[in-house]
């Protein structure tokens, strides 16, 4: 094969593999987004658990969850030092959002919208949840879906730590691969044990042709996450 040939041969590889790369990035770039979820789902629900053994109590810290919860003479662990990492932050630090927070408004707001305008009621015991949820009425049936596209210096506030939290966010504000609740921005993805029932909150609408594709939609969304659980989570 002569110089030329080779030459040929090594410029279309070279082509070849700059064609793939887009797409190499955005596949590695989705596992990374997928494991910020499983991580956020799993604080989540470490905050549901804190506050119903707390009664209503609020963590201050990732350290709260990381402790566990007293069971007789030991603790009950609720939450993996790994799920205490976001991986999409350059620190690794979850952003820790608090109820009244814009960044909390906002995201009930989008689930609102992605449920076709019913809000998901809160988790049982309710009553130890919905004061937290009682903030969102203000903005309700008022906020557009145009609104909520908008970047908002006062959405993104970095709080870290010592601060009473309701869910956990990223630091990143880059565009997501994956629509989380049909927001494609890490640092608009909330995850909070909130918005997680069969029923809806008040203030929700009550049309049955809504209710019926809102059930739908979370017969989706279960198998979507039932599928995202077969899937190995590091230590």
């Amino acid at each position: 094969m002569s110089l030329i040939a080779v030459m040929a041969v090594m410029t279309l590889f070279a082509i070849a593999l700059l064609a793939v790369a887009p797409t190499v990035q955005q596949g590695v770039q989705r596992e990374r987004e997928l494991e910020a979820i499983r991580r956020g789902e799993e604080v989540a629900e470490a905050i549901r658990q804190y506050v119903l053994f707390y009664q209503g109590r609020l963590p201050n810290s990732m350290e709260d969850l990381l402790e566990g919860l007293p069971q007789g003479t030991k603790k009950r662990q609720i939450l993996r030092r790994s799920a205490a990492v976001d991986p999409l932050s350059a620190d690794g630090k979850w952003r820790l959002i608090e109820p009244p927070s814009q960044a909390f408004l906002n995201f009930g707001r989008r689930v609102q919208i992605y449920n076709n305008g019913l809000l998901p009621a809160n988790p049982q015991p309710s009553q130890f949840f919905d004061r937290y949820a009682i903030s969102l009425v203000n903005i309700i049936n008022t906020k557009s879906d145009e609104d909520m596209k908008e970047d908002s210096e006062e959405e993104f506030e970095v709080k870290t730590d010592k601060t009473p939290f309701i869910g956990v966010a990223s630091q990143s504000r880059s565009r997501s691969v994956i629509a989380y609740y049909g927001v494609e921005n890490h640092s608009k993805w909330v995850f909070t044990p909130l918005f997680r029932g069969a029923g809806t909150s008040g203030g929700s609408s009550t049309n049955p042709g809504k209710e019926r594709q809102r059930q739908e939609e979370e017969r989706q969304n279960r198998r979507e996450t039932n599928r995202l659980k077969i899937i190995k989570m590091p230590i």
